[in-house]
């Protein structure tokens, strides 16, 4: 069975850096299952790219090989990284893009990128999506073990955004992301909230309001335009308005802290 490679960027459609980063595994890897998450990540928003990685990798079958590439510090220090989990692999810039994922997976080992017989021969310094990331995706979808690509490392990047904090009986985290329906999804996930109780209600402080929303299984348990919460399909702790915009209502956007109680 051919080895599934996940693409996830900020590259848009318009310019050629996707069919690039395409026809460099292709070429290394001719078999390989190419499948695109999106490309549509805003540009450099890596909170917003790590969260679409997170939400979608874990729906592909063990073994899959994700590459991500949010990459605002490419060509200084920072280094390319390969993490190994108990499912599957995330090939990317050590910046935190790949952590949350990860992490949700159980992270066996990270390992900085150093062996230059496993990427381009010629390496741009503005582009190492296609030079090193896809390459490194296409040999390990070749069978090349982890412990080849390089040394393994500890202090890769945890980013602020994953962290979430219980204290005095309320717990506190941030806006990860806004999606298309304006929902406002934290990164506060259900096991986390367990540490609160469980109620009918939960109070809210978001950036400077203080609200006190009916606790929901699906949006259609509320009035129609009536703010509720809920846990959405992903998992994280949402403010939703039924057949309307939470965020616009409440003038939230994503890195906005936010306090459960």
């Amino acid at each position: 069975m051919p080895k599934i490679v996940t693409l996830t960027t900020d590259f848009g459609l318009r310019d050629p850096y996707v069919a690039e980063m395409k026809a460099a595994i292709l070429s290394i890897s001719p078999d390989a299952a190419i499948v695109d998450v999106t490309h549509e990540v805003a540009q450099f928003n890596i909170r917003m790219g790590a969260y679409v990685l997170a939400s979608a990798a874990p729906y592909f079958p063990k073994g899959a090989i994700h590459v991500a590439v949010v990459d605002p510090g490419v060509g200084t220090r920072r280094r390319p990284i390969l993490i190994q989990t108990s499912h599957s692999f995330f090939v990317g810039p050590d910046n935190g893009l790949l952590v949350l994922a990860a992490e949700q997976q159980g992270i066996k080992c990270v390992r900085e990128i150093g062996n230059i017989w496993l990427v381009l021969p010629r390496i741009s310094d503005t582009f190492h999506g296609r030079d090193v990331f896809a390459p490194v995706a296409a040999h390990l979808a070749n069978g090349i073990a982890p412990e080849e690509f390089g040394s393994e490392i500890h202090d890769f990047i945890k980013p602020e955004f994953a962290e979430v904090t219980l204290s005095n009986g309320a717990i506190s985290g941030e806006v990860l992301h806004v999606d298309n329906f304006g929902n406002i999804i934290t990164n506060v996930r259900a096991n986390e909230l367990a540490g609160i109780g469980r109620a009918n209600v939960v109070d809210v402080e978001l950036s400077d309001r203080k609200l006190r929303l009916k606790f929901c299984r699906v949006y259609g348990e509320a009035e129609l335009q009536e703010p509720l919460a809920l846990f959405g399909s992903h998992g994280y702790f949402e403010i939703a308005v039924n057949q309307g915009n939470a965020a616009e209502r409440f003038r939230v956007k994503p890195g906005d802290k936010i306090r459960l109680s």
